[in-house]
């Protein structure tokens, strides 16, 4: 579909994409490592974001500078870094998040050259009433650092422009997810996370214009095969394409399976939330990454996450659940045991698969096939 091949083009080709808009522009790239990077100040500068994520190729580069019992995807983002694959970036930057990439970050403003890092201090106790003033601080000084180093004054106009941008990027992805509520989606879960990603990597207002046109063509669309078993994926960290498309391929006369919604940070979460109207626009912005679906690091001392993850669940009509940890990832392997105990007690079934990034995914195949085929005999007695 002709519509979807546009987001598969920018997520597959994100570095030439980048390139070009330089050029083209005249703009500053700024490359970032989490998702609680408050990007709608950058956008506001006229400064193109651009998440940093891994090629899911194994490397050898890493080892002197990050312990290898660190997560695959900070090591392999790192290597990227390392490789020079990410050479046209002006900056590099990161909200506080977990320790792996942490490290990741600090290992490569040290050893790769780079024009303007940042460290945004995103507070941990994001259920502290103490922590709203407290980001909208430090998301003052960004802002003012951000002035510094692009020359241009970040008005709150721009901002409240670039806010509106970003809020009617995450609308129209919802609408898009809404559409996989569907007996018969539209489209699969492969085919979403190539959107979902593009949208990390692109110009906002380009992304925006290619979800208008892609929505509104969705109705139109009929799929050559049934949605068959509807999961829903949830996770650290996952950008596994080849992952989605062969669970989605796995013996489709059989064992249809289609991925109906995700929880992680490169998908739902991302965009789930939007920035609140306030007329102070950095409060908004505070508001909003605090109150968004909560990383694991940041899910205490109430768990918010998984009645969230559960209300997706039904919402979707998820019949069952891969839950996809990355390998030696800590707050993740924490909250695991807790949300498949919740999932299976509302009689979701659940897959558990340690993923390393940069290792094939046909290890999988076998446990997966398993378990769509536990699933159907389920549901036929």
């Amino acid at each position: 579909m002709k519509e979807i091949d546009v987001f598969r083009q920018w997520n597959r080709k994100r570095h030439e994409y980048a390139t070009a808009w330089q050029k083209r522009t005249g703009g500053k790239v700024m490359g970032y490592f989490c998702t609680y990077v408050p990007e709608e100040i950058l956008h506001a500068a006229g400064v193109l974001p651009v998440r940093v994520l891994g090629s899911h190729e194994p490397q050898n580069v890493t080892e002197p500078h990050i312990f290898a019992m660190f997560c695959p995807f900070c090591r392999d983002c790192l290597a990227q870094g390392l490789k020079g694959r990410y050479k046209y970036l002006d900056g590099l930057m990161i909200a506080q998040s977990c320790l792996h990439i942490r490290q990741a970050y600090t290992s490569w403003i040290k050893h790769v050259p780079v024009g303007f890092s940042y460290y945004l201090c995103m507070p941990h106790k994001v259920q502290s009433r103490r922590a709203y003033p407290y980001l909208r601080g430090e998301l003052e000084a960004f802002r003012k650092a951000v002035e510094g180093w692009t020359g241009k004054q970040i008005s709150d106009k721009a901002l409240r422009e670039a806010i509106a941008v970003y809020n009617e990027n995450r609308r129209l992805m919802r609408e898009l997810y809404d559409t996989r509520k569907q007996a018969e989606p539209p489209v699969s879960g492969e085919e979403v996370m190539e959107i979902s990603l593009a949208q990390q990597m692109v110009d906002k207002r380009e992304h925006n214009e290619a979800l208008r046109k892609l929505l509104a063509a969705l109705p139109r669309r009929k799929r050559d095969r049934p949605a068959g078993t509807r999961l829903m994926i949830i996770g650290s960290e996952d950008d596994d394409i080849d992952f989605l498309h062969m669970v989605e391929s796995l013996n489709k006369e059989q064992y249809p399976a289609t991925f109906v919604v995700d929880e992680h940070c490169t998908g739902s979460r991302y965009f789930w939330n939007d920035v609140p109207e306030d007329k102070d626009a950095l409060m908004a912005l505070s508001r909003r990454y605090i109150e968004r679906p909560p990383c694991p690091t940041k899910d205490w001392e109430e768990r918010k996450r998984i009645p969230h993850i559960m209300k997706l669940a039904r919402d979707f009509g998820a019949q069952g659940a891969i839950v996809m940890q990355q390998k030696f990832c800590d707050p993740h392997e924490l909250d695991t045991v807790a949300i498949r105990k919740e999932l299976e007690k509302q009689g979701i079934k659940t897959l558990f698969l340690e993923f390393d990034v940069t290792v094939p995914i046909g290890q999988f195949r076998i446990r997966v096939e398993a378990f769509l085929e536990t699933l159907k005999q389920e549901d036929l007695f």
